[in-house]
Order: C-alpha cells, then structure tokens, then sequence
C-alpha cells in the first residue's frame, strides 16, 4: 500500500495574538485589533472576556486599531540573548484609540537618544521576521519613524 504523502499548505501566523493577518497576505496588510467594551465604551488591546473599567463580561467587539501612533517612552537595549543583534530601540507605542502597544521602534539611531524621541510619530508595518518549524513566515508588527 502505498503513503500517501500530505502537502502542509504554508501559512502566515502571527507573533502576537493581537495581530491580525487577513487570508489574502501580503496583498492586505496585516492589522493590531482591539475589543471593545459594548457597556462602557472602553477598548482594549487584544482580545477581552472582561471590561477592566466597568466589569462587563463577555460583551465585546472587535475593533481594528491604528497603524500610526506616537512613542510614549523607549529604551535602548544594548544586550541580549546570543542572535538577536543590539542595540536596538524597544518602546511603548501610544494609540489614538487609547491602548498601548510594546514594539521596537526602526529609523533611530539607537547610539544617539535624545529627549525629542518622546512623541514622535511611528507607523506599524508587519513583517515577516522569520520561519517556524513547520515551515509557516511568522509575521510581527514593526514600527518605523514616520518623516514629518
């Protein structure tokens, strides 16, 4: 009898579970959602059973959230695991909808940080960044300075 030899179709598969690859990847750009709290109003970052503002439980909708936002603070990161090249900037990025993201922030120089980082505008592209084990692109938001 002979095997049957089954074809693994390969597939995007996000970073972090708030990142959003459409099914038509890379023809659509990959998206952050948020949820929002259909009691209150208030939204989160990611998924949500529970409202951490007005306790609501399990009353949530999906929002897509911003690809531009501002950095809010950063660090620059100067050691770290064996492959993984410093320095480089790690930041918490604010949204206009209100929800913070960590990310690390591309188009600095990470050897001359200054105080006019704080508020600058940065723009969310997915990349793809490396392949798993089965084969998939593991896709992870990056943020790159935005020239005003």
């Amino acid at each position: 009898m002979a095997q049957e030899q089954v074809v693994q179709e390969k597939k995007a598969k996000p970073l972090v579970p708030f990142l959003r690859i459409p099914d038509k990847w890379p023809d659509e750009p990959a998206y952050l959602f948020g949820s929002r709290c259909q009691k209150c109003g208030a939204i989160f970052l990611g998924e949500r059973y529970a409202c951490g503002r007005c306790g609501a439980v399990g009353e949530f909708d999906e929002v897509r959230l911003s690809d531009e936002g501002e950095i809010y603070v950063f660090t620059v990161i100067h050691q770290s695991f064996p492959g993984i090249e410093t320095p480089y900037i790690a930041a918490i990025i604010d949204l206009p909808e209100g929800v913070s993201v960590r990310a690390n922030v591309y188009g600095l120089d990470p050897n001359n940080p200054g105080p006019y980082w704080f508020g600058k505008k940065v723009r969310m592209r997915a990349e793809k960044i490396r392949v798993d084990r089965e084969g998939n692109d593991v896709i992870a938001p990056k943020y790159y300075v935005v020239e005003e």
